[in-house]
């Protein structure tokens, strides 16, 4: 009993307890903005390289692969996400092809990821398939967009609807593979949680 006193006693003495509080994060760091630039970078180089060897009226975007690895590892709010998109879109209108079409595509593509992750699903497959769904969004987006431009009388060539097909299927899967491929390594040297 005089042990509780005690103790109530010392506790009185040394003031209100206190308590640690995290505060949330606001905004990307540092470190995010130059994962961001070094990521949609290499999805440039990628682009530039491998799509002067793959090219049937429209190229694989290996840009949308690294800004899907690049929301997958900062973990973005909607705003910063939308910001990458754009930026993404930005870095599309340095190649040749239909000029600000990517704007919409990327922009979409990078808000369709940041909603895919938040989805509380746990399975080894998740990385894969929210990268797959995205692309596809980018694409759609991107053959809607440039349909409904052709069809309101836009000086616009469009490819045949099964080649843009092929293309957006193809670099869906082949975006999976390498984010899912780059993901884990990353997660760990980056120490991201």
């Amino acid at each position: 009993m005089e042990q509780k006193k005690a103790a109530g006693a010392l506790a009185a003495e040394s003031g209100p307890r206190r308590e640690l509080v995290e505060k949330e994060k606001k905004g990307l760091g540092i470190t995010d903005v130059l994962l961001i630039g070094i990521l949609l970078a290499a999805g440039a180089v990628l682009k530039f390289f491998v799509g002067s060897v793959i090219n049937f009226g429209m190229k694989p975007n290996f840009i949308i692969a690294m800004y899907c690895l690049t929301i997958l590892l900062i973990k973005p709010g909607i705003v910063e996400a939308a910001i990458i998109g754009l930026l993404s879109g930005a870095i599309c209108q340095f190649f040749p092809g239909q000029p600000y079409i990517n704007f919409v595509s990327e922009f979409l593509g990078a808000l369709a990821m940041c909603l895919f992750i938040r989805i509380p699903v746990n399975t080894p497959v998740k990385t894969m398939l929210c990268t797959f769904l995205s692309t596809l969004v980018s694409g759609f987006s991107f053959i809607g967009v440039m349909y409904l431009m052709y069809y309101t009388g836009f000086d616009i060539r469009p490819a045949p609807l099964a080649i843009f097909m092929a293309i957006i299927f193809g670099t869906a899967t082949i975006n999976a593979v390498i984010v899912q491929v780059l993901y884990i390594p990353l997660k760990i040297a980056l120490k991201k949680q």
